[in-house]
């Protein structure tokens, strides 16, 4: 009964952990979207370029203004690297490796014994 029981938490604790991940996975994906349609110059008044930089924005907020971002003028296009981007890929990351390592801690026996 008590191996069903821990069984069933390991389960529920991978399942969380994937969740996680594709939380992540999402994130990933729409910031490299745009920090990919800025760099190549892609219209901003597009409907799917549009939605992608709205949608990332929300989340990207807090790391707005950290560095400037740089801006190269081309004869039709302008391309532009945000590093405020960047980071938010990486702390995003960070932050969901975080919560997974403590979804297994919380998984992980108790080895302390009783006396």
């Amino acid at each position: 009964m008590e191996e069903d029981n821990a069984e069933k938490a390991r389960q529920g604790n991978l399942k969380a952990r994937r969740i996680v991940y594709y939380i992540l996975s999402v994130f990933e994906v729409l910031f490299a979207f745009r920090l990919i349609f800025k760099l190549l110059g892609a219209n901003p008044h597009s409907a799917f370029v549009s939605f992608i930089y709205s949608v990332a924005q929300v989340f990207l907020y807090p790391f707005a203004g950290i560095f400037r971002p740089a801006v190269t003028e081309g004869i039709e296009t302008n391309s532009v690297l945000e590093p405020s981007t960047i980071i938010g890929m990486i702390v995003y990351a960070l932050v969901a490796w975080g919560i997974v390592k403590l979804i297994k801690i919380n998984n992980a026996p108790d080895n302390t014994g009783t006396l």
